[in-house]
């Protein structure tokens, strides 16, 4: 069993920066991922710029430069692992963290690496920073297993010339529909909502109205994705059932975060469905157990996220110190 001080669970950038932060109270985290350093970023679509400006994804006190307005994924994945270098984090990578059972003042760490061989650890402070990419919020349609169907968008060349239908009306859902029209793809983008999100980024909107406006891309308000099949999907709307051909769906339709593993970690969970925690420490109602990042937002997981996330591991890196002197 290896014993340590702080384990955070998952190495996106809120992590790292809570690593940091710890570091900065004397303490020396091990940072245990499941894939690589800031993994839900290389998920991103390759080309994808960010919607914040570099001085507000900084962490570490390192600064971010990009001869851009806004910086681009690959620019961010450069970043943030020269800032976890730079500050000698500890990251074990490609290993899962399975439960977390706790034992004598502290807890008990089960793992298990990319080859199935397991791990224990032993840690009197957990955090856990495991973001929400891994779980996709799912259609629960017939057909969505199927391998034509993703909740990812990555790039737009793989469909050139296909029948693409998005679900979903957010800011991801709108950025791939454009994306799919620039390379020749036929684009139907099926949201249940009766008219645009406002959390569409402005400079946007108006170009993407002009596409549907133009007949370049379909969009289908009031409606939602009922079966999914080889050539085809059922779109139900305002007017009933119709069939779209077809040949992918990317259901963009957001995720949430592990609820299983937080509850059976002892994390109660409040009735809209997300973590209990203390917003001024980021302590759970598991005494010394802590969340940072996404897996404490109350919105969509999204890249602004960031901004406030980073500032996580400071509540608690300050809490931390205050326990460890009232105890010592």
């Amino acid at each position: 069993m290896q014993a340590e001080e702080a384990i955070i669970i998952g190495a996106g950038p809120c992590g790292l920066a809570a690593a940091i932060e710890l570091q900065r109270i004397g303490l020396n985290p091990l940072v245990i991922e499941k894939r690589n350093i800031v993994h839900s970023i290389s998920q991103y679509p390759t080309y994808m710029h960010f919607f914040s400006t570099p001085e507000l994804l900084e962490i570490g006190g390192i600064p971010f430069t990009t001869a851009n307005d806004k910086p681009s994924r690959l620019e961010a994945l450069n970043y943030y692992r020269t800032a976890a270098q730079r500050h000698q984090v500890r990251i074990q990578a490609y290993e899962a963290i399975t439960s977390i059972t706790p034992e004598n003042g502290s807890f008990v760490l089960q793992g298990e690496d990319r080859f199935g061989q397991s791990r224990t650890y032993k840690s009197r402070y957990v955090v856990i920073a495991t973001g929400y990419f891994d779980h996709p919020n799912e259609l629960g349609i017939p057909g969505e297993q199927t391998a034509k169907v993703s909740h990812f968008f990555r790039e737009s060349h793989p469909y050139v010339g296909m029948k693409v239908a998005i679900i979903g009306g957010s800011n991801s859902a709108i950025d791939a529909a454009l994306e799919l029209e620039r390379v020749g793809a036929h684009v139907t983008v099926v949201y249940r909502g009766d008219h645009y999100s406002s959390s569409i980024k402005p400079w946007v909107k108006p170009g993407f109205e002009s596409k549907v406006a133009k007949g370049a891309i379909t969009m289908l308000f009031r409606s939602t994705v009922t079966t999914i099949e080889n050539n085809e999907i059922t779109v139900r709307g305002p007017e009933g059932d119709t069939r779209i051909p077809n040949d992918f769906v990317l259901a963009l339709t957001g995720f949430h975060p592990d609820r299983n593993f937080l509850t059976l970690t002892g994390i109660t969970m409040e009735e809209e469905g997300y973590p209990t925690f203390h917003e001024d420490t980021m302590e759970t109602n598991v005494a010394g157990i802590y969340l940072a990042g996404v897996v404490a937002s109350r919105h969509e997981a999204n890249e602004i996220f960031i901004e406030s996330g980073r500032y996580h591991g400071r509540k608690i890196a300050e809490h931390i110190r205050q326990t460890k002197r009232h105890s010592g």
